[in-house]
């Protein structure tokens, strides 16, 4: 009989385990969007990611836990993310589809036809508000119209960074606002907040901050220094459009059942998908000449093509022939293949920040934290500054808004603080700031469906700014901070 192997000893992280790997996190990132710039997310980031990972798991190692252990938490955070890989490629696929069904070159062709460049921004800003308000997804509403105004944004010639940063502003609007949006109820049922009363106290901050982004957009618009496109290359790119593609109002019914789905409350991935195949198989119903043009197989039956078409154009993208550089730039984009850098930046940053709040190194650095907040003011800052860190290690909104509304839930209510003031400041921290992190996953998401960099679009991105910031003068002022009832 062989002798049983002796009992692991499992050592407690300290605080120089946790920071080892936020570090090296810092460090590889920095050198990666140096020596990369912009195209930094097409590799180079992921690189970092994995190897920061790698750098938390031999810590988790040391300190006596099995690789099995490791590779169970790894799996753990790859698991919470299955939802936003499908819709990732779901959106791809729609991209494409949309192309090739004249749905977005509809969109531009009206758009352009009565967009005033001067009031772009604050209308790309409302359109994505009311939007993301009535659907309650930032993804979806990001993912569909938002990309049809920075491709309108391009045609008309004005800035397509400020629009990114005007449609992700207006579509967290939604995600923070709406009754409908899954961040919004999760930070209330985690801090035991009834919804109404969280979206109530979400209002004092948000209020503000989306009035701020409406008077910034406007001044975008009356001073960022574009006079618009020329009306030669406007006629151009009108004359492109409906040389291509047959331009309809029956080419907007994929908009339309997109929508539909929404409000009825499909879930994101199945209304998008099913917003890409009506794309697809209305495509050779409307645009059978584009469609034929870009399958380019002759020697196939119509029918045949058709069905490649769609098949196609889903997988990798529509491919537009123009000329025009700026038509040619908006319509050749899509397909299930283009989410695949934006799925692999998302998994690294999952695994890294599962294995971090795991085996304990993110509540390492956090208890410090909760001991040195003194006052009601330093105690919401650090609920801010903790989910926001967290969108930055854990590369998950979720992440940022989970972990704080557990870990601080107690304090809270130990100051006799009244749980909305938390659901208020995780919401305001967590959900909204996620985007202007490059490999955060809804960062990553919102690069790949605008095609504009995070860094790049981050500076525009007013609302999300706006809001974390009007929390943090609520916490300091202690204007609109309520007390639980019967203390002081």
């Amino acid at each position: 009989m062989e002798p049983s192997a002796p009992p692991r000893t499992i050592q407690e992280p300290s605080l120089l385990d946790a920071l080892i790997p936020l570090v090296v996190l810092a460090v590889l990132i920095s050198a990666a969007v140096y020596l990369f710039g912009n195209d930094a997310m097409a590799g180079p980031l992921q690189v970092a990611l994995i190897f920061s990972a790698l750098t938390a798991a031999l810590i988790v190692l040391k300190n006596g836990h099995s690789w099995e252990e490791v590779a169970a938490a790894g799996r753990k955070g790859v698991s919470s993310v299955v939802s936003a890989i499908f819709i990732l490629f779901a959106i791809g696929a729609l991209i494409g589809a949309w192309n090739m069904a004249g749905t977005i070159p509809t969109l531009v062709y009206y758009g352009i036809t009565v967009v005033d460049p001067d009031w772009f921004y604050p209308a790309a800003f409302l359109i994505c508000a009311a939007i993301s308000f009535g659907i309650g997804s930032s993804w979806t509403t990001a993912g569909t119209i938002g990309v049809g105004l920075v491709g309108l944004s391009v045609m008309v010639g004005v800035s397509a960074p400020i629009t990114a940063g005007a449609v992700i502003s207006g579509a967290y609007v939604g995600e923070k606002m709406s009754p409908l949006s899954e961040t919004a109820i999760l930070a209330a049922q985690l801090t035991d907040t009834p919804i109404h009363t969280h979206l109530r106290a979400q209002a004092w901050s948000s209020g503000p901050a989306l009035l701020i982004a409406l008077i910034g957009f406007v001044i975008f618009g009356a001073f960022d220094g574009t006079a618009g496109a020329s009306d030669a290359l406007i006629d151009s790119e009108l004359s492109a459009l409906s040389q291509l593609f047959q331009i309809s109002p029956w080419t907007l019914l994929p908009v339309v059942l997109l929508v539909a789905l929404s409000i009825l409350k499909v879930p994101a991935s199945l209304a998008i998908a099913a917003s890409a195949l009506s794309a697809a198989f209305l495509a050779p119903v409307l645009q059978s000449e584009a469609v034929l043009r870009f399958i380019d197989a002759p020697d196939l039956p119509q029918i045949v093509a058709h069905i490649k078409a769609g098949w196609q154009v889903m997988a990798t993208g529509f491919e537009a022939r123009s000329g025009i550089e700026q038509v040619d730039g908006l319509l050749s984009r899509g397909g299930m293949a283009s989410m695949l850098p934006t799925i692999w930046l998302i998994l690294g940053a999952l695994v890294f920040g599962s294995l971090l709040d795991e085996f304990g190194l993110l509540l390492k650095l956090v208890t410090p934290l909760i001991a040195r907040a003194k006052t009601t003011g330093a105690l919401i800052a650090t609920v801010v500054g903790s989910a926001f860190g967290l969108n930055v290690v854990a590369g998950d909104q979720y992440v940022a808004v989970v972990l704080p509304a557990r870990i601080f839930s107690g304090e809270f209510k130990k100051r006799g603080l009244a749980s909305s003031n938390l659901s208020r400041a995780v919401a305001d921290g967590g959900s909204v700031t996620s985007p202007l992190i490059p490999w955060n996953s809804c960062g990553a998401y919102m690069a790949a469906v605008l095609g504009v960099p995070t860094l790049v679009y981050l500076p525009f991105c007013l609302f999300n700014i706006a809001s974390p910031l009007m929390t943090l003068l609520i916490g300091v002022t202690g204007w609109r901070v309520i007390k639980l009832a019967g203390k002081a």
